[in-house]
């Protein structure tokens, strides 16, 4: 008994390829967490093991000497400036006394007082000299803070230098454990990219080819996207050649398929219609029927109105192929309906129309 039902063709489809789908998302999360410990199979280099730890602690040391002096020179310039500006004010403040008291002897007039002239402005000279004491030595710490920082970046362009060093050894080491690692990858990838092309071209006809098609996918997808993250600059040369031979010969491959199929169909078109009515399948028959297409020539059967002018539209339907001579249509013995001719009973009686092939 033929189960043509169309739901369950459609079902069988929909199930095969949910199952290709699912089967492929299992492998691949499988696969990544085997690829996830497989960079564990090669030690990543760390930056300490490429330092030369005792002459950076020793510029460390230095550096931070440094700064502990330079931070206890400023704290000393600031204890001066506090003082300065206080010798500063004790200088302004007997400035403008000694300037209001000129200005009252100027108004009295009294001469006896030269002594007392003298006396203040020495006493104005010294609190000047007082503040330019006080600045001296605000200059001479600030010189002292500029030659202790100038040392200091001496040491810091050295400890950049040995650092620098060190992370050019590192990058080098990350790049050649990135390449280790790709390979690794790649030993475990291109077999099962290889299996997956195998599956593709042997299994397609097998009865368990859902789970060969699932396969294949997760081997493409594991190949293309599995050595992503530690792919080096040059190793998207080596997908995408890959890519493109993959390319060229699954498409040398179809070519050849399709090729091979024109010439089949070709070579069967120079048969006798009884002959290739044969070979016509009760599927490609449903197919041809429902698609409206000659089952040997592929050629649409139906003629379009201005071909075929009436009112009957039956009439735009030939009895024959047009273009390769194949019937098409026969009317049933028993009620005398039309029916496919590649189609095995009656759709009006259910008489059988077709003898076994």
């Amino acid at each position: 008994m033929d189960l043509n039902s169309k739901k369950l063709e459609r079902t069988s489809k929909f199930l095969y390829f949910l199952i290709s789908i699912t089967l492929c998302v299992f492998l691949i999360l499988l696969f990544g967490k085997i690829l996830g410990d497989l960079n564990y199979a090669v030690k990543r280099p760390i930056i300490e093991s490429f330092e030369d730890k005792p002459a950076l602690s020793a510029l460390n040391f230095e550096i931070d000497k440094y700064s502990q002096e330079i931070e206890d020179l400023y704290l000393k310039k600031e204890t001066i400036e506090k003082t300065m500006r206080a010798a500063r004010g004790n200088y302004q403040n007997e400035k403008e006394s000694f300037e209001n008291w000129l200005k009252t002897r100027k108004t009295l007039g009294s001469p006896d007082k030269d002594q007392e002239v003298i006396d203040r402005a020495r006493r104005l000279d010294e609190f000047y000299k007082i503040e330019q004491q006080w600045r001296g030595q605000e200059n001479s710490i600030q010189e002292q803070i500029d030659k202790i920082k100038t040392k200091r970046e001496s040491i810091n362009q050295s400890f950049e230098s040995q650092s620098s060093k060190a992370r050019q050894q590192y990058n080098k080491a990350v790049n050649v454990y990135h390449i280790k690692v790709f390979l690794v990858r790649l030993l475990f990838v291109f077999p099962i990219l290889a299996f997956g092309i195998y599956f593709f071209i042997k299994c397609r006809g097998h009865k368990f080819y859902p789970l060969f098609r699932g396969f294949t996918l997760f081997s493409v997808y594991i190949f293309f996207f599995g050595l992503l993250p530690y792919i080096p600059s040059w190793g998207g040369y080596v997908r995408y050649s890959v890519g493109v031979l993959l390319t060229a010969g699954l498409g040398y491959y179809a070519i050849k398929r399709i090729r091979a199929y024109i010439e089949q169909k070709q070579a069967e078109l120079k048969a006798s219609a009884q002959e290739r009515a044969k070979k016509v399948q009760t599927d490609t028959a449903d197919k041809a029927l429902e698609n409206h297409f000659c089952p040997s020539c592929g050629k649409d059967f139906i003629m379009k109105a201005w071909e075929f002018p009436g009112k009957d539209n039956n009439k735009n339907v030939t009895y024959f192929c047009r273009y390769c001579g194949m019937e098409l249509f026969k009317i049933c013995p028993n009620c005398s309906s039309r029916n496919f001719a590649h189609l095995p009973f009656c759709s009006s009686c259910g008489t059988k129309i077709v003898s076994d092939k």
